[in-house]
């Protein structure tokens, strides 16, 4: 059994273009009817991610490995966080999602709470942050469907808002000031590799802030990552 998760998750790693199930039947030389419940296991684990039915390694090994100490992000690194943080004076936040949930990897900030969610590797809502509401709109159908109807029933007017919003989040990238967490607000864009969201980065503080300065925000973000884009 372990063989058999070590073996997809290897193949999953080296094959950037994704897998089937039939493509890992074949080359681990196993019955397809072996390999269906392992899979999704995976990517109900965040081990993997579906897309149109291929398979390509997910966020939790890259979480592990931030927690032994290893960072490997492409794009985005600290120098980056702290170039969007001088710029915009305000906590930056470095996401990523993992199973249901949103976890800070890395954090840019004099703020002792959201640098102790980063440096714990602290689970966060996907549906009650801005990088939550970035990283949802970049995953599949299925698994954002999935995510959408486990929420509690207090929960569902946020559900019903960013379904209003998801198309435009789809399409720029950019959740901005949604209002949807009591704490703070915030500005998220996504970082996307070979056409998909892997991480987000955001900017967040105090709501009368981030809403009078939303505008301005969006377009730091959007040419930070215009820049980090440039230089992947």
């Amino acid at each position: 059994m372990v063989d058999r998760v070590a073996g997809i998750l290897e193949l999953a790693a080296r094959n950037h273009d994704g897998l089937t199930l039939t493509d890992f039947a074949r080359l681990l030389d196993a019955p397809l009817s072996s390999l269906q419940g392992l899979v999704n296991g995976l990517v109900a684990a965040g081990y993997l991610d579906e897309q149109d039915r291929r398979y390509r390694l997910g966020g939790a090994p890259y979480l592990l490995n931030l927690m032994a100490g290893r960072h490997l992000v492409t794009q985005v690194g600290h120098r980056e966080l702290e170039a969007v943080h001088a710029a915009a004076g305000l906590t930056t936040l470095l996401s990523v999602v993992v199973g249901q949930g949103v976890f800070y990897v890395d954090s840019c900030s004099s703020t002792p709470r959201y640098d102790y969610l980063a440096k714990n590797l602290v689970r966060r809502s996907l549906i009650r942050t801005s990088s939550g509401w970035v990283l949802m709109a970049g995953l599949t159908r299925r698994d954002l469907w999935s995510y959408l109807n486990s929420l509690a029933p207090e929960e569902y007017a946020l559900r019903e808002r960013f379904l209003h919003e998801l198309q435009t989040i789809q399409e720029t990238g950019v959740c901005a000031a949604p209002g949807i967490s009591e704490v703070a607000d915030g500005v998220a864009v996504a970082v996307r590799e070979n056409g998909r969201t892997v991480a987000a980065v955001s900017v967040v503080g105090p709501h009368d802030e981030i809403q009078s300065r939303k505008d301005e925000l969006v377009d730091l973000l959007t040419s930070h990552r215009q820049t980090w884009e440039r230089a992947d």
